[in-house]
């Protein structure tokens, strides 16, 4: 079979490249060997951020009384919870499904992919030839080489998804996003939660203040942490998994009902056969592109999680915009100058964009920082959420926003303010003089901007 275009893998990137190919008039084969939709639909943001909802709400009824109000005999009906999450991932992949059966011209295969040739891609028995091949396999959970993982009932972010019983006592390997999301929310739901991070603070990027604050708001819901310990043996003992960690007391073990592995993710590349395509791949496996996704072979591009970049679904669907854009619309995009924001959905939520503190200043830049406390934001106070911290990364010479991070409850909803200042290549000032509803949690940069101090 002849293609215009074969794209591997319906993520983020993959599905709106087929739909929009699709719709001038190409023909597009879609090959994915599993679920429609991409980690995102299927196990990674869709999914968890419904079971944080649920979790929110948990913790607001069992704290009822720090708002005044009365909440008795709260309990968690987690297979109640799991499907409220499976309606809202059905809806998102049946979605896709229809998309694409009111396609002509978009040709979907159920199958494994595998490169045979520069522009061959073999699904299943059939070998297609396409005039344009796209990647958009993503990742996987990587599992770290501890002695007797493999003999233990481990979770990773896709099991854990599916546990119908809630977890007495959850170990989780991995201060990163997912290892904190999945720990507050099983906290939340009512597990005791144990986190094992190898470096000496969580959130290994961030800078120091930021990250101190969201591991006490963790810690004040119950949370346990060991930091700087690295897990060397996992063994199960009877109805325990017991993981022995290194760290700077020495080895300790310790016991949980549940495991979770949440120290990574490696590439989907394995089996594709990059070699015969001639695409160019690193050590872990990651797919090496250039600054507009090409690889290293003609004809070939790379989209997602897969290219090693930002592993956000967001960034998975701008480098579609940056393909489509480049290839037809005359544009000329980049990875390299894009402006990427983030969030990780603890609760206060971590809200950021562009350089830290920390990154900043190894750029030997003169800065001006600035920090307010939610504590004296007056729609925080109104809440009862003042836990977190605004902080502000400017160029001391241009006023121009480096970069912020917004620690609050909303805080990935408040940083795309200052990721548009950004964009836009405003100073900063431009929001000192802004008009801001009172009372809303944006109201506090005012604050925030009047705290802007040049440092050395």
């Amino acid at each position: 079979m002849k293609y215009d275009a074969i794209i591997i893998g319906s993520g983020q990137g993959g599905n709106p490249l087929a739909q929009q190919l699709s719709k001038r008039g190409e023909r597009v084969a879609l090959i994915e060997s599993d679920r429609l939709g991409g980690t995102c639909v299927n196990t990674g943001c869709t999914p968890t951020k419904a079971m944080v909802g649920s979790a929110q709400v948990a913790h607001y009824a069992r704290n009822a009384a720090r708002w005044g109000v009365r909440a008795s005999d709260v309990g968690v009906d987690l297979p109640a919870i799991l499907a409220r999450k499976d309606a809202i991932v059905e809806k998102s992949r049946s979605g896709w499904q229809k998309k694409i059966d009111q396609e002509e011209r978009w040709d979907l295969y159920r199958e494994r992919a595998r490169f045979v040739g520069r522009n061959q891609v073999q699904a299943g028995e059939q070998v297609l030839d396409g005039g344009r091949i796209f990647i958009d396999t993503g990742a996987r959970p990587a599992i770290p080489q501890i002695s007797g993982i493999e003999t233990v009932p481990y979770l990773t972010n896709v099991s854990l998804l599916e546990l119908r019983e809630l977890p007495e006592h959850l170990l989780v390997l991995g201060g990163g996003y997912v290892g904190l999301e999945f720990g507050q929310m099983f906290r939340r739901f009512g597990s005791e939660v144990t986190i094992v991070h190898n470096g000496e603070r969580i959130l290994s990027t961030e800078d120091e203040d930021v990250r101190t604050e969201l591991q006490r708001a963790l810690e004040e819901e119950g949370i346990r942490f060991h930091l700087n310990a690295r897990a060397s043996r996992a063994e199960q003992r009877h109805d325990e998994i017991v993981v022995t960690i290194d760290g700077p007391d020495g080895a300790q073990k310790l016991a949980g009902s549940h495991l979770l592995v949440a120290t990574g993710r490696v590439p989907n590349t394995k089996d594709l056969n990059l070699d015969k395509a001639g695409v160019e791949f690193n050590e872990k496996g990651f797919i090496v592109v250039n600054e507009r996704l090409e690889t290293s072979a003609p004809d070939i591009w790379a989209l997602g999680d897969v290219t090693g970049g930002p592993a956000f679904t967001h960034i998975s669907y701008n480098d579609y915009q940056i393909v489509y854009g480049n290839l037809y619309e005359n544009k000329n995009l980049s990875t390299s100058t894009r402006i990427v924001p983030y969030a990780v959905f603890t609760d206060p939520t971590l809200g950021r964009v562009g350089l830290t503190e920390k990154a900043a200043r190894a750029q030997g830049r003169k800065l001006k920082i600035g920090t307010f406390p939610m504590s004296s934001v007056a729609r925080a106070i109104e809440r009862g959420e003042t836990a977190g911290i605004m902080k502000l990364v400017v160029d001391a010479e241009t006023d121009q926003v480096l970069g912020a991070s917004i620690l609050a409850s909303e805080g990935g909803e408040l940083v795309q303010i200052l990721s548009t200042l950004m964009l836009a290549e405003k100073p900063y000032t431009l929001l000192k003089g802004a008009i801001y509803i009172h009372p809303t949690l944006a109201e506090g940069f005012f604050g925030l901007m009047e705290s802007v101090k040049e440092v050395e």
